[in-house]
């Protein structure tokens, strides 16, 4: 085989195992729990409100750092609109809205002192508590 030849079946057979890489890595997996979604760590669930059979809100605390995720309970691995929602008294709400197959969010805020107000949504279904978890 001619040396230009040579190269360019090397170059291809490159090309080839370069894309065969690109094709079959795939999107990172889904975290396993809220806690999980938030980071892990010391975060723990520290309040939870369930919106039917669909999805649960999970609000969860490090010390530091709120956060709450949308977990669905139905209709995993399927798209459907979740709603994950938090703030403290001295902002607006950071929400994470869209079509997720397993859950929205996380959504983090550091409330220090402050009372906070949490929520989520699946479907047409949206919650939002009062004011809470004054420290």
């Amino acid at each position: 085989m001619g040396k230009l030849k040579k190269s360019a079946v090397t170059a291809l057979g490159l090309v080839a195992a370069l894309a065969g890489t690109i094709v079959t890595s795939g999107p990172a997996a889904a975290a396993s729990s809220p806690v999980e979604a938030c980071g892990g760590g010391s975060y723990h669930v520290i309040d939870s409100h369930a919106l039917g059979s669909s999805a649960t809100i999970y609000l969860l605390y490090n010390g530091t750092t709120n956060c709450v995720v949308t977990w669905k309970t139905g209709a995993r691995g399927n798209t459907t609109y979740v709603e994950a929602r938090l703030r403290h008294d001295g902002m607006y709400f950071r929400v994470d809205p869209g079509h997720y197959q397993y859950y929205a969010g996380p959504v983090k805020v550091d409330a220090g002192a402050r009372c906070i107000m949490w929520g989520g949504g699946y479907g047409d279904t949206l919650w939002t508590s009062g004011w809470e978890h004054c420290r």
